[in-house]
């Protein structure tokens, strides 16, 4: 059960502490006063999504922490599944910072957890009721989901899903296989032409860099040449002119007859021989390119047609011969992909009719299942509605076949009669605000009776109800709260009145602050307050009278009812 909850810079809350009891807790107070602030700290410890503006203004960061005292087996196995230490004296404690940049600090038992982890444990500690959730009784598609949640059917569904979303995998291959026929053969014609026409263009990497290369060459060739063979007479001289080489080898001839006469003369022989051997390399370089040229074969005219041709192709390919390539591999599969998929067709349909038919038998499973589970969950409910002022009620949870989902072949619907004679009918069109808060009370402890929570928060669950109801609605929670804490916010002096412990929220504004303050309430606090809750701030002691006489009634009352559900 929830034991403690600290708050720290929540919205007007500045800074608060509360201790809850087992049994029924209620919370009141004037409009305004920070309940439903109580609520959103809740909610954000519990790993709900929050909005920044929660933090109060001015401050940079908020902090709730909520303490829990025997928390339950079920409750340790997730702490365990989750790697996150367990107490030995089944305490637990979660803590959720809040910052104004967006970011989250959350921890249980002080390991640093997300925010998904924290609201994984959270769930399995508190359930919240507030008046979106009787809406959500109006959602006939949220019916399934509560019905489910009562039949213990979670490992079926699972087994099932994954069944179903193996179905919609097959049916979406069957369905981009199942092209039109004209289509594909259209199809089949592009890819054929262009696979030839790649193919018969041959094309290789770095050929149009090649030929672009040749076609320099060859449109340069005479250019090329005549300076080349010039140079090469310049080295090697001709019939007429002596070349570098003659020369050098002359002047060797010439400074190695005086060399005897001045000191330095042999070294310049040597630098003369090694000048004379570069010459003669370069003249073997220049003499083999004068020969590649004059057998370099080659026409301009056939280079450009195929420079256009691999230029046409890359227009439509791919700008590189790579990408051009890859285009042909991709083609070729696509042909084949086409070609192949009548056999293909025929496995998948086979597989198809397969899976379907064990998406059936697990569907009808579990259809069995939700039968039993809505006939259990009708008579609960009704049995439930009869206490709270609701005798005449008939609670009908429907199921119809309708098309297969992802959570079946069901369609679930709640129908009820208010009155006598009156055929069922759904629940959105038929029942009241009043009736619905007494619907979800007694689905909550219908539901809750099936291995649920520890701690129930009703959040103004006597919207809508007076008088009689809201008795009946008081000794239920009260009845409820012998097996799970109960927190409960409410304006009826009816409800609080069946308290085990009430808090009164009120507001203070201190210099032009406002906060918000808890205090539990003595037993004369209390009579003062559900005289104030039933007759306004102006009570008199004859209302404060009344309101002890109402106390006194509803102790007794869950004395009475208490011995009653104990024989």
């Amino acid at each position: 059960m929830l034991k403690s909850l600290n708050i720290e810079n929540i919205a007007i809350i500045e800074k608060a502490s509360v201790e809850f009891t087992q049994g029924l807790n209620i919370l009141t107070g004037e409009t305004g006063a920070g309940k439903s602030i109580l609520i959103d700290s809740i909610n954000a410890v519990t790993g709900e999504k929050t909005s920044r503006e929660l933090i109060r203004t001015g401050e940079d960061a908020a902090e709730v922490c909520a303490f829990f005292e025997d928390i339950s087996p079920f409750v340790k196995e997730k702490l365990i599944e989750n790697g996150l230490p367990v107490e030995e004296d089944s305490t637990l404690l979660l803590q959720r910072k809040l910052f104004k940049d967006g970011k989250n600090s959350c921890r249980v038992n002080g390991a640093s957890v997300t925010v998904s982890m924290l609201k994984n444990i959270g769930m399995s500690l508190i359930n919240i009721h507030g008046q979106r959730d009787s809406q959500a009784l109006l959602d006939s598609e949220r019916h399934i989901d509560f019905l489910d949640g009562f039949s213990g059917i979670a490992e079926l569904l699972n087994d099932y899903l994954s069944s179903f979303e193996e179905l919609q995998k097959i049916k979406s291959e069957i369905k981009k296989l199942s092209l039109d026929e004209a289509y594909k053969e259209r199809q089949t014609d592009l890819l054929t032409y262009q696979i030839n026409e790649l193919e018969n263009a041959n094309i290789t990497v770095g050929e149009r860099a090649a030929l672009i290369k040749k076609k320099n060459i060859l449109n340069n060739s005479k250019k090329l040449t005549e300076a080349l063979r010039g140079a090469l007479t310049a080295l090697s001289g001709d019939g007429e002119n002596y070349g570098a080489d003659a020369l050098i080898s002359s002047a060797i001839t010439l400074i190695s007859s005086v060399s005897s006469l001045a000191k330095g003369l042999d070294s310049l022989t040597e630098n003369l021989n090694n000048a004379n051997s570069y010459i003669e390399d370069c003249t073997r370089l220049l003499d083999d390119v004068l020969r590649q040229l004059e057998d370099m074969d080659g026409n301009i005219d056939e280079i450009e047609e195929r420079l256009d041709i691999i230029y046409r192709l890359s227009k439509k390919y791919g700008e590189t011969e790579e990408e051009m390539l890859s285009y042909l591999d991709n083609a070729k599969k696509e042909l084949e992909s086409i070609s192949s998929s009548a056999e293909r067709l025929s496995m998948l349909n086979e597989k198809h009719s397969e899976t379907l038919n064990i998406c059936r038998e697990k569907a009808a499973n579990i259809t069995s299942k939700r039968k039993d589970a809505a006939k259990r969950l009708s008579m609960a409910v009704q049995y439930e509605l009869s206490f709270l002022d609701m005798p005449s009620c008939k609670f009908v949870a429907d199921i119809t076949e309708g098309e297969m989902h992802e959570k079946g072949t069901d369609i679930v619907e709640f129908l009820i009669s208010a009155n006598p004679g009156e055929e069922p009918k759904p629940l959105n069109k038929v029942a009241s605000g009043g009736e619905l808060s007494r619907i979800m009370l007694a689905m909550k402890n219908v539901l809750n009776k099936e291995g649920g929570v520890d701690t129930l928060i009703f959040d103004e669950i006597d919207t809508g109800v007076s008088g009689s109801a809201a008795r009946r609605i008081a000794i239920k929670l009260s009845e409820v709260s012998k097996n799970s804490q109960i927190l409960c916010i409410t304006h009826l002096a009816q409800i609080a009145a069946f308290s085990d412990s009430h808090k009164y929220l009120y507001k203070e504004v201190i210099d032009g602050k406002t906060y918000t303050r808890i205090k539990e309430l003595s037993k004369m606090e209390r009579t003062n307050e559900l005289a104030r809750m039933t007759y306004g701030s102006e009570a008199e002691d004859i209302h404060i009278r009344s309101a002890a006489q109402m106390i006194s009634a509803a102790e007794k009352e869950k004395t009475t009812h208490g011995e009653n559900n104990n024989e």
